[in-house]
């Protein structure tokens, strides 16, 4: 019995052992492998923890490069913002000194087209730059171009054309005394005058008169050409020499030139008389049934036919709302 159990316990401790062994294998097998994925998993540990630091080293890059980009954008907000002030400022200073312009050419000579041209410069130039704190002066600008609009009409440029064309004629015009004095042979049919040439004519002479007879009748014919005696119907016209005629012709342009002025500076009264002087002038002392004069008159009679007087407008509404609108963005700032 004991060989027995001694063989039966030694066959359970050879196969308790061989069990104990191929466990301690096993166990060393798994504590390798065990130790293997450890280290592999240190080592992707560590290439984590690397890709960390870079991933965090680029992530700081990154927020040092957007906070650049930030105060970039702030600084470019901040400029752009000084530019279009400033852009503002000096296109509201350009429009103030176009429209002050316009209001001295309305005040001095009361040249409607002008300020309605500048008028409407200003308007186009805030209407392009589409702002909306642009609106009351915009609104004002409309105003006033309205009222300039529905003034009367009056054509400055073509008065004065008139005037130039005229003045550029003075020197073709004819004097009257040139053109109304008779000549030798046409004197009665021209002046319309009554000639009385002395007696009748004597009797021819007999063939045996004399010589002196023959002689003196001869005198007595030429003697009788040089006496005429005319009835003049209208008074006759003045005789103006020729250095005085070159000097009325003179006058003549600078009448008509001062008309030019009154036209320009709106002076009714003086511009009248003008226009009156040059036509008694041209009446008087140049001839009025010549083409050339009557065209003449005819240019003064339309010239004196227009009124040229009016209430000069005002642009202040435009000019106090850009001055208004500049002064409440200098308190702004």
């Amino acid at each position: 019995m004991l060989v027995v159990l001694a063989a039966v316990s030694a066959g359970l401790w050879i196969d308790t052992r061989g069990r104990i062994g191929a466990t301690q294998e096993e166990l060393a097998r798994r504590l390798r492998d065990i130790e293997n994925d450890s280290r592999e998993a240190r080592n992707l540990g560590r290439q984590t923890q690397e890709s960390l630091r870079e991933a965090q080293g680029k992530l700081g890059a990154l927020e040092t490069k957007l906070s650049e980009s930030q105060s970039q954008q702030l600084a470019l907000e901040a400029l752009y913002q000084e530019l279009a002030r400033n852009r503002d400022e000096w296109q509201l200073a350009e429009i103030e000194q176009v429209l002050a312009i316009a209001q001295q050419q309305l005040q001095l000579s009361g040249n409607v087209r002008a300020a309605l041209l500048a008028l409407q410069l200003a308007e186009g130039r805030l209407s392009r730059a589409d702002r909306p704190q642009f609106l009351p002066v915009r609104r004002a600008l409309a105003r006033d171009i309205e009222r300039l609009k529905s003034l009367p009409a009056l054509d400055v440029p073509g008065l004065s054309l008139g005037l130039d064309r005229l003045v550029a004629s003075v020197d073709g015009l004819p004097l009257a005394f040139d053109e109304r004095a008779p000549r030798a042979e046409d004197r009665p049919a021209k002046t319309g005058a009554k000639e009385f040439k002395g007696a009748t004519a004597p009797l021819p002479a007999p063939p045996e008169e004399g010589f002196f007879t023959r002689l003196g009748g001869e005198v007595w014919k030429e003697l009788r050409g040089l006496i005429v005696v005319r009835k003049i119907e209208s008074p006759e016209p003045p005789l103006v020499p020729p250095p005085q005629a070159y000097f009325l012709r003179e006058n003549l342009k600078l009448r008509l030139l001062n008309a030019r002025l009154a036209l320009l500076t709106r002076d009714e009264a003086g511009y009248r008389e003008d226009i009156r002087a040059a036509q008694s002038w041209i009446q008087r002392y140049f001839d009025a049934r010549a083409k050339p004069s009557q065209a003449a008159l005819a240019q003064l009679r339309q010239l004196s036919s227009a009124s040229i007087s009016f209430e000069p407008p005002s642009i202040t509404d435009s000019l106090e709302a850009v001055r208004n609108f500049k002064s409440r963005r200098e308190r702004k700032t």
